[in-house]
């Protein structure tokens, strides 16, 4: 069986959003309120999207437990970026943190509330008050289960709102006209196997991150980076792919993870020696320094031997002194994980944890309304009729290391705004663009390759081996060397991905299919993230590179951070396997900069 251009149908709306999780819903509610026809495409039904398993909350300045300013959640931003991120996104990021939340409340959405009725915060990682003094309490909370709740409250409004959702259907390439502007997608029927034309004057990419690259990760298995995949085999470079956060607490041996909501109710780490030894590492923020600091330390307390277990190879995180009561009123869903994935009683005994891959900082680069820009003689110029919000998204508030509960608030922020520009700039009456002549010849050539492939590679054999090098050569501690041999062994692997075959051709829910589309996504995120690793010669937010290692004293570069060379974004081009570099914006809107200083908690 062969796919031809006859056999595929056309639909045509004036949006069409690839990616049904909060981002993306976030934007479609905006646009069907304003009338517009949108089209919601998801591999899954909405609220099994990846936003669902967001635990701890959304960062918002209401100053309902204590004192808060968005000004102090904008330098926390900057400062947990470790410089990377653009100031004037993060600002307007944080002044509207405080509006996106009220508008879920009012959707309403259930958040944990205080006895005068307003909305629960507990402290995170890396938030503080008065500009790094002391921690603060200001991530919105519906106990552990936030992004669940969100999810939900986003779902039933967009189901109010009248919303076209197209569930378990699979976006397949972007289609770009001669100009450049993008007009629409094709898209892979799941049911059925039918591929189809989706027209549209706008389209717009919520398909999350790419986390299943690598072998010990917190995210679903739809993460398969789709939207990276998609951009990039259009042409549109990726930024900053090099930066991906390791959470601090997965379950040891499962990966599945603890929300920092623990450390935010109280929760400790301790070492085989029962220290807690973020104290030394962080004397301020302790258990609660940002993320990417506390992996670090956790990383190398197992390296001196002070791991705990047989092979001192996790570390022990204590909640039984908070108390049952606590627990089950404000973490229930972690007292279920450690039940159903460690064998533990939290509210007895500590639980092993380890650093697991979590999120993905970089992304398809955009601006602050959400639409996805390329470089041109170093001015960013939007690609007309294409759009990028939520964790596929790089505009860029998070550099080289994500702030706790930053990216639901990304989410609500850049999906509300990009259904404003969107709204802003549509003219009714309008026809929606036509398609050109070339429409479908990528979609069919990939996947008439595949269907004649049948003697090739499983697909799964050759993701298992992707995840297996990407877990080796690019974790939390790297080397130039382990780097440079990683580019070589991903650019090997591009080749069997290539090679990829089907056994199976029939066309009803044929999910081989579906997972051989997904590992060619995979290896655009993949090849972005090792080439944009090893060329960078230093250590900032998310890794620590063992040959740029400083302590921070170091006149030109503490902690092994060097600015005079290395402050700016990374571009990785799919179509060359070449790299390109831009400046991160250090102008806010209207606050004062945030100048770099040396990195400490």
């Amino acid at each position: 069986m062969s796919y031809t251009k006859d056999q595929i149908s056309n639909r045509k709306f004036d949006v069409v959003i690839v990616g049904a999780g909060g981002s993306g819903m976030r934007a479609s509610l905006q646009l069907a309120r304003a009338g517009l026809n949108v089209a919601v495409l998801s591999k899954v039904f909405p609220t099994r999207s990846h936003t669902v398993a967001a635990q701890g909350g959304v960062s918002a300045s209401l100053g309902n437990m204590s004192e808060d300013k968005w000004e102090y959640h904008f330098y926390d931003t900057v400062k947990g970026s470790d410089w990377l991120g653009d100031q004037d996104a993060i600002e307007f990021m944080c002044r509207e943190a405080p509006k996106v939340v009220y508008d879920l409340e009012h959707m309403g959405m259930p958040f944990d509330r205080n006895p005068d009725g307003t909305i629960y915060q507990r402290p995170f990682g890396g938030h503080t008050a008065n500009f790094g003094e002391k921690p603060v309490q200001r991530a919105c909370a519906a106990a552990d289960r936030t992004g669940h709740a969100m999810l939900h409250t986003l779902y039933q409004a967009n189901v109010a709102a009248r919303t076209t959702f197209f569930v378990e259907w699979m976006a397949l390439d972007l289609i770009r006209n001669e100009a450049g502007d993008c007009v629409g997608v094709t898209a892979l029927e799941m049911e059925t196997g039918e591929v189809y034309t989706l027209q549209a004057k706008t389209v717009l990419l919520a398909t999350g991150g790419a986390g299943r690259i690598y072998q010990s990760s917190t995210n679903a298995f739809i993460n398969t980076g789709d939207g990276l995949g998609m951009a990039a085999r259009a042409g549109i470079a990726l930024q900053d792919m090099e930066f991906w956060q390791f959470h601090p607490t997965g379950v040891a041996g499962a990966g599945v993870l603890l929300t920092e909501g623990c450390r935010g109710e109280g929760a400790i780490l301790l070492n085989s020696n029962g220290e807690r030894f973020m104290e030394r590492y962080a004397p301020t923020l302790k258990d609660l320094a940002p993320r990417d600091f506390v992996s670090r330390c956790m990383g190398q307390e197992i390296l001196e031997g002070r791991g705990c277990g047989p092979n001192k190879d996790y570390i022990h995180m204590k909640l039984d002194h908070l108390g049952a009561d606590t627990i089950h009123k404000r973490l229930p869903s972690v007292y279920e994980i450690g039940v159903n994935f460690a064998n533990v009683d939290v509210t007895r005994e500590p639980i092993p944890v380890v650093p697991t891959i979590h999120y993905q900082m970089g992304g398809i680069p955009t601006n602050i309304n959400g639409q996805v820009v390329h470089t041109v003689n170093g001015e960013d110029r939007p690609v007309t009729g294409l759009y990028a919000v939520g964790e596929c998204s790089c505009v860029s508030v998070h550099g080289a290391n994500r702030l706790g509960t930053n990216s639901l608030l990304d989410l609500l922020v850049f999906g509300k705004a990009a259904g404003d520009h969107i709204i802003a700039n549509n003219k009714p009456g309008t026809a929606v663009p036509d398609l050109p002549a070339n429409a479908t010849d990528l979609t069919l050539a990939r996947l008439n390759r595949l269907e004649s492939a049948q003697s090739g590679e499983y697909a799964q054999d050759v993701a298992n081996d992707m995840r297996a090098i990407m877990q080796a050569h690019a974790g939390v501690f790297r080397s130039q060397e382990v780097m440079d041999e990683g580019v070589k062994k991903i650019a090997e692997l591009r080749a069997r991905v290539a090679n990829i075959g089907l056994q199976d051709n029939s066309k009803v829910f044929n999910t081989a299919r579906i997972e051989a589309l997904e590992v060619e996504n995979l290896m655009e995120a993949a090849q972005a993230t090792i080439e944009s690793a090893a060329a960078r010669k230093e250590c900032r937010g998310a890794h620590l590179v063992r040959d740029y290692e400083h302590d921070v004293t170091h006149p030109t570069c503490p902690l092994g951070r060097n600015d005079a060379e290395w402050m700016k974004h990374t571009l990785w081009h799919s179509e060359n396997n070449s790299l390109s570099y831009k400046p991160v914006r250090m102008k806010p809107l209207t606050a004062e900069t945030v100048p770099p200083k040396p990195r400490t908690f």
